[in-house]
């Protein structure tokens, strides 16, 4: 009975581990996904640009003249970045979560092995 309430602990706490990863790696996404936003903004800003206009890049404390074409280029290579690790984030979340749902239904398992064997303790008691 022991040896099951151990198993059972132990089986909790890497639930919740895994419930701490998901969280993280949700944390993750929603910067991407803001980051993603941001760079669509500028992406939509060059579009009402003409080709003429002045584009400054900020390095460090220096404002440096860019090509359109190069800033164009930048977050688009960007936005392409984003959306990739954004599809990686969902693959990780849905691994986790089938972990996770894998964990619960062993913990669940467990729970009721123990009240089955705690009622035919004290039944036979």
């Amino acid at each position: 009975m022991e040896e099951a309430q151990k198993k059972l602990q132990a089986l909790s706490e890497e639930y919740q581990t895994l419930q701490t990863e998901l969280e993280n790696i949700i944390l993750g996404r929603q910067k991407l996904e803001s980051q993603q936003q941001e760079n669509r903004g500028v992406q939509e800003e060059f579009a009402s640009l003409d080709d003429e206009s002045n584009i400054y890049k900020l390095v460090g404390p220096v404002l440096l003249k860019q090509e359109k074409s190069e800033a164009v280029m930048a977050v688009d290579g960007r936005l392409d970045f984003i959306e990739k690790e954004i599809k990686r984030i969902e693959t990780q979340i849905q691994d986790i979560n089938n972990k996770s749902d894998k964990k619960r239904t062993e913990i669940i398992q467990l729970q009721s092995q123990i009240q089955q064997q705690a009622a035919a303790a004290s039944a036979s008691a």
